[in-house]
């Protein structure tokens, strides 16, 4: 490519329109309610899954494989809900509703990049749990430093690949204009709706990749606790069930919001998706899941209570002496 040409696509993504977001209600009386409600949910996705980071690297006793990727875990809610959470909050409190082409572009690939690295990471996690309980004696061997971190480069470096092409797919469909997106951000579903022309054999490439990054993990998800529960039924007493079933339940919990509301959302005919529908199903695993993530590990795990209160009584100690 001559450097007059990559002149010319250069100028040419600077002539590229901005996007208008239209939001999350057509209602503009309520902006101001659902900018301190989401305003409030941000805020505690930020602090539920920071304390979780911070504890989980002070404290030495959760420096295990099954923390190591639990803070990974809690760092890609974070960077979720920041790619679009403070993006619509700034449009709550504007009158012009917009967004960059660039802007959205990158909203678009970061979004979808961490949904492909979550998918992949609740794979790597219930592998650790199939390992933890189904091999306990080779556990330390098996899961070691040096794995850990390879499936964790592994994780981000395929999830942020894979999402490349799904955003070139649709940057390049044309949209003759159109650039009122009927969304609070950039996701997949809406961007394709401003297509002016017949987009079925991109929709059928977009739906195979997505088949592919959620029904694939999904099912090595579920064979892995087939081994599970065949491994936990054998053990004979009751409160060594218990215990096993405990150290999958929030791992169960989490897969079920996420492929749940992602499967609904993505694994769907277009001419089915519904604007409306599509925005509250946005919310909830792009919002709302996030924040219960945190909230589930820290609940239901006494070894993040015990850190936790470890780690705030030695700053309370040292703010006193």
């Amino acid at each position: 490519m001559t450097n007059f040409h990559i002149f010319e696509a250069g100028y040419q993504v600077l002539l590229q329109p901005s996007f208008i977001l239209l939001g999350v209600s057509d209602q503009p009386q309520l902006e101001m309610l659902l900018f301190v409600v989401f305003l409030v949910l941000y805020v505690m996705n930020l602090v539920g899954n920071l304390a979780i980071i911070v504890v989980l690297w002070l404290e030495p006793s959760l420096h295990t494989p099954m923390y190591f990727f639990l803070s990974n875990l809690s760092f890609l809610d974070l960077c979720y809900t920041t790619s679009t959470v403070p993006q619509m909050l700034v449009n709550f409190r504007s009158t012009h509703k917009s967004i960059t082409w660039a802007g959205c572009v990158a909203q678009l690939y970061v979004f979808l990049s961490l949904g492909c690295t979550e998918c992949l990471l609740l794979v790597v996690m219930a592998y650790d749990r199939y390992v933890a309980i189904c091999q306990p004696l080779r556990y330390t061997i098996v899961m070691s430093p040096r794995l850990c971190l390879q499936m964790a480069a592994t994780v981000w470096l395929s999830g942020f690949s894979n999402s490349m092409l799904q955003t070139i797919l649709i940057v390049r469909v044309p949209r003759c204009g159109q650039n009122r997106v009927h969304h609070f951000f950039c996701e997949l579903p809406a961007m394709m709706k401003l297509a002016c022309v017949d987009i079925s054999a991109k929709e059928a490439e977009v739906f195979a990749v997505s088949a592919i990054f959620l029904l694939l993990p999904l099912g090595l998800i579920l064979v892995s606790y087939g081994y599970i529960v065949a491994a936990v039924l054998r053990i004979r007493s009751a409160q060594g069930r218990l215990k096993a079933f405990n150290t999958c339940a929030s791992h169960l919990a989490v897969v079920s919001l996420f492929y749940g509301t992602a499967i609904f959302m993505y694994l769907q005919p277009p001419s089915s998706y519904s604007q409306k529908r599509g925005k509250m199903v946005s919310l909830f695993y792009g919002i709302i899941a996030p924040m219960l993530n945190s909230l589930i590990y820290t609940l239901r795990n006494k070894d993040v209570h015990r850190a936790l209160r470890k780690v705030l009584g030695r700053l309370f100690r040292s703010k006193t002496t």
